[in-house]
């Protein structure tokens, strides 16, 4: 359905008149490096470009007084000194002549996207605007907004659209307390923000900004802070905090919409954040909100004042809206310790408000302010001090990676061996008639039995020659149909093909009667994808799910129960399948529907989406032929970046499913760090 881009040339007009360091970093370049960024990397020309339109000041009185209106209006009429008096009014705002204007017009692209979004006329898009609004207030400009857009644009959604549940990601490092005063008794809007807080002594220095703060009234836990209490967070700070907090609440939650309030003050580089994550991080945390509210996602731009890093991360932003894969994130994966307490803290303080946290172990976390940094982590970044200036060589160093610099994109392709089957696939993603030679299938299939049919033979050549693609960059993903009796020796060859293709590392999630190892002992010794699993330099992740018990025969050998209810497969996928796969960061996801694998479209579609982040979307499938096309069609539209059915009605995990999963992360824990949600306390 595509992806749209609101913008007007006139949101630049206004800027600071007059001195004053705290404002003077909310200039125009903001708007304009990033619609430069956007064009040389061509994703301004994949994008429905929209002109955004003036709100109108009945849609502003959704959320403002129209006394705050008229003063705001009457900007447009003041003079330089007048203009720098009234700003003084208020916290971290200057007015401009061009206020008025430009901050309806922020508005009015927020709500053109909505609009657009909710009547088909695409699947997602990003308003690039300014002024930014998530701190703006029902009759206060503050922290630069002056309109409200987001909440303005939730409240549009209710009223003209009759939405139900909107749920509103704040990920810009300020707290966008606005948003938060107008709905904290509201449970129709569930609002995530996560922000720099250092107990109380950032910038607005609110208490309610805090974990603790979870709303009023009827809008009891739908208000989630994540206070940030020391700066240096990085991608798996900000990966962890979506897998443990956000996902398991908004999937309960069960949003018709999502707002991003999308602020890259909270990338690698800026003054305001001081944070370490790289742009490459926001097109993750893009496609890991793509799988809710039917994929409906509107990005509207708050913050971010470092230009290249805003720049870029606006880049990552559209290009995962628009169904590209998620680059791989750089460096180890390995939440840090205050990280860690903070999001526990949240869950803590959420949990008697989400039954999808009511099983799991939520104890509080006993917290004091702290003046040292984290380990691992950098101090404080001084203005022209040298950390600030190692941050500075480091995104240098990020912006000039060819990653960073979309190639057009490179589609999935479907590999099946019945050819009177035809699939109603989109556009651009193909149906494989390729093939292997017939003697190097043959001399793949010689060790197994099972695979000496011809029709296993067929499905065999088309394996190795769609996985030889996916691992050459011919094609982003694949899906390719094996005879039952032949699945396990189809895996088999598959790892092996992968490792010596070039896979250094290859996770395997494989659901149904695919035990390990799968065939791999023959001729008289052990397979080299065996051997690579018992010796040093493993590359080989196995998780079988549908295993007869929760097992953990080593830390690359993992067996769990297919959970028998919604919540406890979310709660594996959320809390299990991802952060092992984010802690792995493997090159190549084999998704494995063995027979009797036991899981409906959706709830397959929803896995197989959701692997395409940990790898930079390959992710091969391999599915019985007895499988229904239907079921090859919703895979191979996730794997072109559509976002997966609903699972449907929410259902807490059982209790055994649950102690399965504690019982997992707790054995696994040490060495794959994602799993973590809690700190380790010191002896």
């Amino acid at each position: 359905m595509g992806t749209a881009l609101v913008y007007h040339e006139d949101m630049t007009a206004t800027r600071l008149l007059w001195d004053d360091p705290e404002c003077e970093i909310e200039r125009p370049e903001r708007l304009t490096a990033a619609l430069d960024r956007l064009r040389k990397c061509g994703l301004e020309q994949r994008c429905l470009r929209l002109s955004a339109r003036e709100a109108s000041e009945e849609e502003l009185g959704l959320v403002h007084s129209p006394e705050y209106v008229s003063l705001v209006r009457e900007t447009q009429v003041l003079g330089k000194e007048e203009l720098q008096v009234l700003s003084g009014q208020f916290d971290a705002i200057y007015f401009h002549p061009s206020t008025f204007h430009c901050a309806r017009l922020a508005v009015g692209a927020a709500l053109q996207l909505v609009d657009a979004v909710l009547t088909g006329v695409v699947q997602n898009g990003l308003a690039l605007v300014r002024p930014p609004g998530h701190h703006s207030q029902r009759a206060a400009a503050n922290g630069f907004c002056v309109f409200n857009n987001v909440a303005i644009a939730a409240v549009h959604a209710k009223q003209k659209h009759g939405l139900h549940r909107i749920l509103i990601v704040d990920w810009d490092v300020h707290h966008g307390q606005g948003i938060q005063y107008l709905f904290e008794d509201d449970p129709s809007i569930l609002y995530f923000s996560w922000h720099r807080y250092e107990h109380g002594r950032f910038w607005p220095f609110l208490r309610e900004s805090d974990a603790d703060a979870v709303g009023r009234g009827q809008g009891l836990g739908f208000t989630v802070n994540l206070p940030w209490n020391q700066v240096g967070m990085g991608n798996a700070d900000y990966v962890a905090a979506f897998l443990h907090l956000l996902l398991p609440l908004a999937f309960e939650f069960d949003p018709e919409l999502v707002l991003v309030s999308a602020g890259f003050d909270s990338a690698i580089g800026d003054p305001e954040g001081q944070m370490q994550a790289t742009p490459a991080c926001f097109a993750h945390l893009t496609q890991l909100l793509q799988v809710l509210a039917g994929g409906r996602v509107c990005a509207v731009l708050e913050g971010g004042y470092h230009l290249e890093s805003l720049a870029e991360s606006v880049c990552m932003t559209v290009q995962t809206l628009l169904g590209d894969p998620a680059p791989p994130l750089p460096g180890p994966m390995v939440p840090c310790q205050s990280a860690l307490e903070s999001i526990q803290s949240a869950r803590a303080a959420q949990a008697p408000h989400w039954r999808s946290l009511q099983l799991q172990d939520v104890t509080p976390v006993l917290t004091s302010p702290s003046t040292h940094s984290p380990v691992g982590r950098p101090p404080p970044l001084l203005p022209g001090g040298p950390v600030c200036k190692t941050a500075a060589s480091a995104l240098s160093s990020l912006l000039d990676q060819p990653c960073l610099h979309p190639a057009p994109p490179v589609c999935p392709a479907v590999a099946l061996t019945a050819p009177d089957i035809t699939l109603v696939l989109p556009p651009d993603v193909t149906q494989q008639e390729g093939s292997a030679l017939n003697e190097e299938t043959q001399a793949w299939a010689r060790p197994h039995e099972s695979l000496a049919q011809d029709e296993a033979l067929t499905a065999l050549g088309k394996l190795l020659y769609l996985l030889d693609g996916v691992l050459d960059g011919q094609v982003s993903s694949g899906i390719v149909a094996t005879p039952p009796s032949a699945a396990a020796a189809t895996l088999d060859v598959a790892i092996q093909r992968g490792l010596s293709h070039g896979a250094q590392r290859l996770l395997c999630v494989a659901l149904g009667q695919l035990d390990w190892p799968p065939d791999l002992v023959h001729d008289g010794g052990v397979s080299r994808a065996l051997r690579l699993c018992m010796y040093p330099g493993r590359r080989i992740l196995w998780l079988n799910i549908r295993g007869k018990e929760a097992a953990a025969l080593s830390m690359f050998q993992v067996s769990t129960p297919l959970p028998v209810l919604t919540g406890g497969f979310l709660s594996c996928i959320l809390g299990l399948v991802l952060p092992l796969a984010y802690s792995f960061q493997p090159d190549l996801v084999l998704v494995a529907l063995g027979p009797a694998h036991g899981l409906q479209g959706p709830h397959a579609a929803l896995l197989t989406s959701m692997l395409r982040g940990p790898a930079g979307g390959r992710v091969l499938a391999l599915l019985e032929e007895d499988s229904t096309p239907q079921l090859a069609e919703i895979l191979a539209r996730v794997l072109h970046g559509e976002a997966p059915p609903s699972l449907g009605p929410y259902s807490v995990a059982s209790p055994e499913d649950a102690q399965a999963l504690m019982y997992l992360r707790g054995q696994l824990e040490p060495q794959w760090k994602m799993l973590q949600c809690r700190p380790h306390l010191e002896a």
